[in-house]
């Protein structure tokens, strides 16, 4: 079976949409537009979608499916490609797969690989690969505690170059790795749940102790 599919990833600065055409034997991407500005997922991802249905010349209404990566990566961001991608598959009936950004970066890489991206407060979000598939996380820490036993390393540029490793080719998802990152197309979609790692930042106060009575 042959699905005209199209791919949103906005975890990373990388604002990406693509569209793929996914076939029992080969993935072809028939085009990806990509905007690499960490302030502009809200502006960049509706445009990019549009730009990669135009060229790949295809209408939405052709449209089989909605893979969307669901971090780990930034409330504003994730919540953009997220609430995107549920809004198409809703509008026009298919199906969304919500897959794990960083295993999207690590498709098709052989042997031992470490992925990290950009988590803020210096921080990275981690995980580990072999041949492709995930071994340990995603995670968050200072990279200094990030376990080690990679050969290679892919992701962040600037945070793949703390690491002691080999540096991979693979920066930001792609359309071709997230469509890759799908375990199973003909079952039911798990509902998108955005990967943030981290608690939030606000803290409820703790309740006011009694007073006690004057005497």
């Amino acid at each position: 079976m042959t699905r005209l599919v199209l791919t949103i990833d906005t975890a990373t600065p990388a604002v990406s949409a693509g569209v793929v055409r996914v076939g029992d034997a080969a993935v072809e991407v028939l085009n990806e537009q990509v905007t690499v500005d960490a302030r502009a997922h809200a502006e960049r991802l509706t445009p990019n979608i549009v730009a990669a249905l135009n060229e790949a010349q295809v209408s939405a209404d052709q449209l089989d499916a909605v893979v969307v990566g669901c971090g780990p990566g930034p409330f504003t961001g994730l919540r953009v490609g997220m609430a995107t991608a549920a809004a198409y598959g809703h509008a026009l009936g298919i199906p969304v797969h919500g897959v794990c950004s960083l295993d999207a970066i690590a498709a098709g890489s052989p042997g031992e690989v470490l992925v990290v991206t950009d988590a803020r407060r210096r921080e990275v979000y981690w995980a580990r690969y072999r041949d492709g598939a995930r071994i340990d996380g995603p995670a968050v820490n200072a990279p200094a505690d990030v376990p080690a036993g990679a050969g290679a390393v892919a992701g962040s540029r600037e945070h793949a170059a703390l690491f002691d490793l080999g540096q991979l080719p693979a920066v930001y998802p792609t359309a071709a790795g997230l469509v890759a990152a799908v375990a199973d197309w003909d079952g039911e979609p798990q509902p998108l749940v955005p990967m943030y790692l981290r608690r939030p930042d606000a803290k409820p106060q703790a309740a006011a102790k009694p007073q006690a009575a004057p005497r």
